[in-house]
């Protein structure tokens, strides 16, 4: 659009918006003269009224949108993620290693949520989610390995059983330090 279409352009919008201003000034007069003169102590009530004829909510007893109701407001419950640490390979160990010592000194439970860990310190809580199926379990690492190359942590076997990763031995999965 040339200089003179630009022009052209701004002296349409000039002329709408006089028009517009002089038909607010012509209407304006009428609107003041068609509504009713309130009577003392009735300004409330027709102010309610003109937004029902509106359609809006009462703003005297409809809460603001946003508004969060704190009697029926839910917190969630569950671990609080501290630490996201990646993904990494699972896998898992059981009746072999079931009695045994661990890394920290207790005896191995096959059917407890535990699992061994090269390098977090033994206590550390992490949920261990299986994206494939989306399962996931909150062990406590009691242990060190695994020592397979490749791999990052060896669940119990109830563990694994948990998310779904029995029958493969193995599956790839997302893990996060999350507090008891």
């Amino acid at each position: 659009m040339g200089e003179s279409g630009i022009s052209c352009a701004r002296e349409s919008l000039r002329a709408a918006a006089r028009g517009l201003a002089g038909l607010a000034l012509v209407t304006w007069p009428l609107a003041l003269s068609a509504q009713p003169t309130p009577t003392a102590g009735s300004e409330a009530q027709n102010f309610s009224e003109a937004f029902a004829t509106l359609g809006a909510p009462d703003p005297l007893t409809t809460p603001p949108q946003g508004a969060v109701d704190l009697a029926t407001l839910e917190i969630p419950r569950g671990p609080m993620v501290l630490e996201n640490l990646g993904s990494g390979v699972a896998s898992y160990y059981g009746q072999r290693f079931h009695g045994r010592r661990t890394a920290n000194g207790e005896r191995f439970d096959m059917n407890a949520m535990t699992a061994a860990h090269k390098t977090l310190p033994f206590g550390t809580y992490v949920r261990v989610t299986n994206p494939a199926n989306r399962r996931s379990v909150t062990v406590r690492i009691n242990d060190r390995g695994p020592f397979i190359r490749g791999r990052t942590i060896d669940l119990s076997r109830a563990a694994a059983q948990k998310i779904g990763m029995i029958q493969r031995g193995h599956a790839s999965v997302t893990m996060e330090i999350v507090a008891p």
